[in-house]
């Protein structure tokens, strides 16, 4: 359904709890490292406690459409097809011209220190600012390969993070729900998993104070994506019609990813590169800090606008499949009981 404009997003309410929880963490505990950790893990029961209550109440008290739409507001796909799609049309018409141009440019060593001296620089910073909205890398001084591969990284790692990794949680409680309906169920889940990754994404930083009081939420959050990570990478191959391809990309995504320090998000893109067939990782810029990222399906073409659309096309044919197998087995259960 994609964020509706006229009402708050359930993840917007979290951040601003996170906000206000945070400053109140780091006015009693100060630059103290126990007690940051031990505000931390409140921050993280409280929220994720509150949210999966709140999701609770909801599956009790509301009307199914409402219900339906706060199950929609947990999943993504929307909101990363639509941010990943700006991107993608801010970029000149000639992606393949820019690339070539920017090539001749630094053999002939005649850009300059400003982009706005320079045509080609100047037609990318359309691109470069939607980019900035939706990755956590510097993106003032990326070429169009580099945005390209951003875009390729931030659909393969979101769509775990943001789409099937609520899903995985939602279906689970479905099928809490159908055992007894007085437990907790699909908004339940998905809105806790919603709100153990806005932590990670607002506080799960290795910097300043947040190497401690962000600890709680990204281990958490983590534990919370292993398994949906994992699930993804054996059933991407079935979505790109390469069912024989399951474990040989399980199999490849953890041989490449063990190098990146997230469990999740190297073993996550491995699994998208190796079925587009791209090569990801390289080194991106992090508050002006160069980081290097380990190279996944290393040897395989760069990623172009077809790979990215390819990406985002998995992830609809993928939750397609997850929707219709979990349709199967509550079917088959129920026949059978």
């Amino acid at each position: 359904m994609g964020d509706p404009r006229w009402c708050p997003h359930p993840v917007v309410v979290m951040g601003w709890w996170i906000t206000v929880l945070r400053r109140g963490a780091e006015a009693w505990a100060g630059n103290r490292a126990w007690k940051l950790r031990l505000a931390g893990g409140l921050i993280t029961l409280v929220l994720v406690g509150c949210s999966v209550l709140a999701g609770w109440g909801m599956e009790r008290l509301a009307p199914t459409p409402l219900l339906v739409v706060a199950l929609a507001s947990a999943l993504a796909g929307r909101s990363l097809e639509q941010a990943v799609g700006g991107v993608l049309k801010a970029l000149p018409n000639s992606v393949q011209a820019v690339q070539k141009q920017t090539e001749q440019n630094q053999i002939e060593q005649n850009q300059t220190d400003h982009s706005g001296d320079n045509p080609t620089q100047a037609a990318l910073q359309p691109a470069r600012r939607a980019l900035a909205w939706i990755v956590g890398r510097d993106t003032a001084d990326l070429d169009a390969p580099e945005i390209l591969r951003a875009l390729a990284e931030t659909a393969s790692e979101n769509g775990v993070d943001g789409l099937f990794a609520p899903l995985f949680w939602m279906l689970l409680g479905a099928g809490l729900w159908s055992l007894n309906p007085s437990w907790p169920g699909p908004l339940a889940l998905a809105w806790g998993f919603k709100a153990a990754s806005t932590l990670d994404s607002m506080l799960g930083y290795r910097r300043g104070r947040l190497r401690w009081l962000g600890t709680a939420g990204a281990r958490l959050d983590d534990l919370l994506v292993w398994l949906p990570c994992r699930l993804v990478a054996v059933s991407l191959p079935l979505a790109a019609g390469q069912p024989g391809r399951s474990l040989g990309v399980l199999a490849a995504a953890r041989r490449d990813g063990a190098a990146d320090p997230s469990p999740n998000a190297g073993l996550s893109q491995a699994a998208y590169a190796h079925v587009a067939g791209v090569q990801l990782g390289g080194s991106n810029s992090y508050g002006g800090q160069m980081h290097r990222k380990p190279l996944l399906a290393a040897g395989l073409p760069a990623p172009d606008q077809a790979a990215v659309l390819q990406m985002l096309q998995l992830n609809r044919r993928l939750e397609l499949i997850w929707l219709t197998a979990a349709a199967a087995v509550a079917f088959i259960t129920k026949t059978l009981s």
